[in-house]
């Protein structure tokens, strides 16, 4: 009988965790989605566009995308943001790869 109420324990336990994980994910999905309506009314047409396919293809660099020009947006440093301008703050945000030449003979 001990093993059945340890084994009940452990589950709540687990579906405890579960539940807090879930909350926590809703309100970070919340957050994003305040942090990009606000975003998003500063981004030109073909910006939007950029972000869109960045979003879609890359959902991590498009979160630290946003997150940065939402900071910059609130702290008054930028107003609209255009293709070119969120094209040079992707080349600054992204890791440099490395270019590897191959010889042939």
């Amino acid at each position: 009988m001990n093993d059945i109420e340890e084994i009940k324990r452990k589950k709540l336990e687990e579906l405890k965790k579960q539940q807090q994980n879930s909350s926590d994910d809703y309100q970070f999905q919340q957050q994003i989605m305040q942090l990009e309506s606000m975003v998003k009314r500063a981004l030109t047409k073909k910006a939007l566009e950029r972000y869109g396919n960045i979003k879609t293809a890359h959902p991590e660099l498009a979160i630290q995308l946003i997150t940065l020009l939402g900071q910059a947006i609130s702290t008054g440093r930028i107003n609209k943001v255009d293709d070119e301008a969120l094209k040079n703050l992707l080349k600054r945000i992204q890791p440099k790869k490395d270019r590897f030449k191959i010889i042939r003979k």
